[in-house]
């Protein structure tokens, strides 16, 4: 094997593959990183790839080939020195057991690992639509935030991806708070339909690395929940697989309120940045309170014996005063990442679920985005 390729070129691609590598692998050869320079109708092209079994990744990047050839070498270990390389093609050479890279002046010797125990990559399913990059992206991270950390429960630690023609709905949920996104999709056929429960982290770190190309592809398999369901994703010559979560969703459209009691408006950059003070004095575990009258918000934190802080915005409110409280830090997840500038909170009783939206485009519009947050209920 003997191939050039450009630094950065290189870097990008190594870094991008090696976020797949197990941080403890099974086998000692899922460390590795699978590299195949040319060969069968890939002559000129370079191809990276990583895989624990769960997760698969793989880039495709241009190179000049010399000489085609497959290598296995310790993943981890070419992501530090790709990453370290001075500003200069690189070349990178086989002999016999060993694969050796030459950059400028610097040269680095590794050794391989055996090509043919490396395991099969999974196919790409079949081609489901495309959606904007940038668009998936943004959406995936306003979800991600509310799915849970608990792998004990696998179900919460996912999102839902409901696909209904040519709408695409994203749910997680970790029991105190709740995120619902739809976004319009270019689906292959207009009456497809599909439902996919998908890790959380990994379908947050699979968008945020494919907004490279416009669109990206997703594909499905064996998500009506026999066997063993895959989503996969491509775009800009970067594809990933991942294997399904098992378990039923909860029925999360329940859950969303059908009638307000109130509804207040604050500016979101003033409201993150009062939470924010107020929440200084308020120790692990204990609410900012949310005092809502006609033409302001109260926030106060901490109580009788411990630190208090008190700060006041300017709000409009419709219905009744409320007097509500939550946990900062989900209300500040939800703040964050409404991506608007006026931060809408519908609420009914003080005991009952709120939901957080930004301010729709269109009067009479429902907004695209929707966090629900339970709030905490206040003693006395």
């Amino acid at each position: 094997m003997k191939f050039r390729i450009d630094r950065d070129a290189l870097a990008d691609a190594v870094a991008w593959t090696a976020r797949t590598l197990p941080v403890r692998p099974p086998v000692p050869v899922l460390a590795g990183m699978h590299i195949v320079a040319g060969g069968e109708g890939n002559d000129d092209r370079l191809k990276l790839s990583a895989f624990d079994y769960e997760v698969s990744a793989q880039v495709s990047t241009e190179i000049d080939v010399e000489e085609a050839g497959t290598a296995l070498v310790s993943g981890r270990l070419l992501a530090e020195i790709s990453r370290s390389l001075p500003p200069h093609p690189v070349e990178v050479t086989t002999d016999g057991a060993k694969v050796m890279l030459r950059c400028g002046s610097a040269k680095f010797t590794l050794l391989t690992m055996p090509v043919e125990d490396y395991p099969s990559l999974p196919e790409m399913p079949p081609a489901a639509g495309a959606v904007g990059s940038d668009e998936f992206a943004a959406a995936v991270a306003q979800v991600a935030i509310a799915a849970g950390k608990d792998d004990t429960i696998p179900m919460l630690t996912g999102v839902r991806v409901e696909i209904e023609g040519e709408t695409v709905t994203l749910a997680s949920t970790d029991r105190y708070r709740l995120a619902v996104r739809e976004l319009h999709w270019k689906p292959e056929r207009p009456d497809f339909s599909a439902v996919a429960l998908v890790p959380a982290k990994t379908l947050a770190d699979t968008a945020k690395s494919l907004t490279a190309g416009a669109e990206v592809s997703m594909a499905l398999a064996g998500t009506g929940g026999t066997g063993e369901g895959m989503i996969g994703f491509e775009g800009g010559g970067r594809r990933t697989t991942s294997r399904l979560l098992d378990g039923d969703f909860v029925k999360y459209r329940s859950l969303l309120p059908s009638e307000y009691a109130g509804l207040a408006e604050v500016q979101t950059a003033q409201f993150i940045e009062a939470v924010k003070r107020v929440s200084l004095v308020a120790e692990r575990n204990t609410p900012v309170r949310l005092s809502f009258s006609q033409g302001e918000v109260v926030l106060e934190a901490g109580t009788g014996d411990e630190a208090q802080a008190v700060e006041a915005l300017e709000a409009t409110l419709e219905g009744e005063d409320i007097d509500i409280a939550f946990n900062p830090g989900f209300l500040l997840d939800g703040l964050s990442a409404i991506g608007s500038d006026v931060a809408r909170l519908s609420f009914t009783t003080p005991t009952k679920p709120a939901v957080l939206t930004g301010k729709p485009p269109q009067d009479g519009e429902n907004p695209n985005y929707r966090y629900l947050i339970m709030p905490v209920r206040l003693s006395g």
